[in-house]
């Protein structure tokens, strides 16, 4: 499952096992690593694997973690993010040989403010992370903050990604910007992952049109993936509609196809069925 920060990624394929098998499989201590960018600055260094997902090497770790950071930029509840590290690096005691789970009242907290923002997205609460399978609240799990305790997430404004700020254009600058590009897109969404720090777009490939392209190949066109630079880093609510279409212009750089301009295409608009058939006739 991908869930989308202006948009998220989630991958639901991890397959949870029986948390009573995984409190007999040996336990090894790891140290948390830089890249597993979801349980950075957390109060604890060393994870425990497997986890409580059945991850059992770092890889499948950082594979399935990163496609969860988006949820906790989404700012839906405090305690996301030690919800998550709870389940993804859980802490490693060498003195303790069960793991310490989050408690039941932690995951209904986070499913309580989390749930309605992933479900607009078209992803309802996955099985995997099921509230049930957590204990009651007691000394040996990890409870919600109490709300007096409570820290707001970031007392920062999101950085709006560049591609996605919102401009000034009417539809005649829109189409002479082509020019300043070697492609241009409308896309509907099929997959959105998050791979070194930026966001990967897989358009649907019957839904997708060219209307222009200079110095990028057919070849690459079939096999597109599109690149938003930095996209972990920064918000696209520009995006925050899996369903919709999109016109996307961008160049190719270091052979990707790196998105400069992404904007929601408003279907029945005249002023998008005016710029197609503008974009159409444009020579450059």
């Amino acid at each position: 499952l991908t869930l989308l920060p202006g948009s998220f990624t989630m991958a639901a394929h991890c397959s949870p096992r029986g948390l009573h098998d995984l409190f007999h499989k040996k336990n090894s201590c790891k140290k948390i690593p830089e890249n597993l960018l979801l349980c950075n600055d957390i109060e604890y260094s060393e994870m425990r694997l497997p986890n409580l997902l059945g991850h059992e090497t770092m890889n499948e770790v950082l594979q399935q973690a990163s496609s969860w950071t988006p949820l906790v930029q989404k700012q839906c509840h405090p305690d996301t993010k030690k919800f998550l590290c709870s389940l993804f690096a859980p802490v490693c005691l060498d003195d303790l040989d069960e793991p310490i789970q989050p408690c039941r009242s932690l995951c209904e907290s986070v499913r309580h403010g989390c749930g309605p923002v992933m479900l607009a997205f078209g992803y309802p609460w996955p099985d995997m992370l099921d509230c049930n399978r957590f204990p009651p609240d007691n000394d040996l799990c990890i409870p919600p903050a109490s709300v007096e305790n409570v820290v707001p997430v970031t007392k920062e404004v999101p950085r709006v990604c560049d591609a996605c700020k919102e401009t000034e254009e009417n539809g005649n600058e829109i189409v002479d910007s082509l020019c300043k590009n070697d492609f241009a897109l409308k896309i509907k969404f099929k997959e959105i992952s998050y791979i070194n720090g930026d966001t990967k777009i897989v358009p649907e490939t019957k839904s997708k049109t060219i209307y222009m392209m200079n110095g990028v190949t057919e070849r690459e066109l079939r096999k597109t993936e599109l690149w938003l630079k930095d996209g972990l880093r920064c918000v696209c609510d520009e995006m925050n509609d899996i369903n919709g279409s999109y016109l996307v212009m961008g160049q190719k750089m270091d052979g990707h196809l790196v998105i400069t301009s992404l904007k929601r295409w408003q279907r029945g608009q005249r002023e998008f069925k005016r710029i197609s058939r503008s974009i159409r006739k444009k020579q450059c």
